[in-house]
């Protein structure tokens, strides 16, 4: 399966919350890359947070992407939102 990016979003602790077009929202952690090369220029978060994406993965404003591969493989699964309804619903069907 090829996996494409949809969306990125910048998040706190050089965190980045990717929607993959497979459906799938994943969390990546960039900070054990930040003392790589020319990923340690992420650690300023001005351009951390220019992260755009860019064909079928991510880029930043100084030219530095990720393969779309790596990004899925080395993510984590978001856990979906419950919403108010499915919570009461949660509750009434344990309730029995």
């Amino acid at each position: 399966m090829y996996i494409q990016v949809k969306s990125a979003k910048p998040l706190e602790g050089h965190k980045l919350q990717i929607k993959f077009k497979n459906g799938e929202e994943k969390i990546f952690d960039l900070t054990p890359l930040l003392t790589t090369g020319k990923f340690a220029e992420l650690r300023d978060v001005r351009l951390f947070n220019s992260v755009t994406v860019k064909f079928d993965s991510i880029e930043w404003a100084n030219h530095l992407d990720i393969d779309p591969e790596f990004l899925y493989a080395h993510s984590v699964t978001m856990r979906p939102r419950l919403t108010k309804r499915s919570t009461r619903a949660a509750k009434k069907q344990a309730a029995g």
